[in-house]
């Protein structure tokens, strides 16, 4: 059975930074292309970034450009999403998928003094 599970969401002062996790069980990360999305309270879903798997090329939407990175640890099957220099229009619930297949539930990222 294919899971992916998102962690790190927590809720974080303006400029601070937060890394995520998308774990993934069932198939090996280092296979499939992972995005990160988010969801924030009463708008629409937003592509954040993206890591292809044959190259490792790496895609940012533009309002996280030079502010968040995303990078693989295929020891761990993992990828991360590190975020800096956080703003509250950051706040969202972030959702990491392999190749738009399989997707995790979720991690709630508050951004807020």
């Amino acid at each position: 059975q294919v899971q992916l599970v998102e962690s790190g969401g927590d809720l974080v002062s303006p400029g601070g930074s937060l890394t995520l996790s998308c774990t993934a069980s069932g198939l090996t990360l280092e296979y499939y292309a992972v995005g990160w999305c988010r969801r924030a309270p009463g708008k629409e879903s937003e592509g954040v970034s993206y890591i292809s798997n044959r190259d490792n090329r790496k895609y940012y939407g533009n309002s996280v450009k030079e502010r968040f990175s995303i990078f693989r640890d295929n020891a761990k099957n993992r990828v991360y999403l590190q975020m800096n220099n956080l703003k509250p229009e950051d706040t969202a619930v972030y959702y990491c998928n392999a190749a738009i297949r399989y997707w995790g539930k979720g991690t709630l990222v508050t951004v807020s003094a």
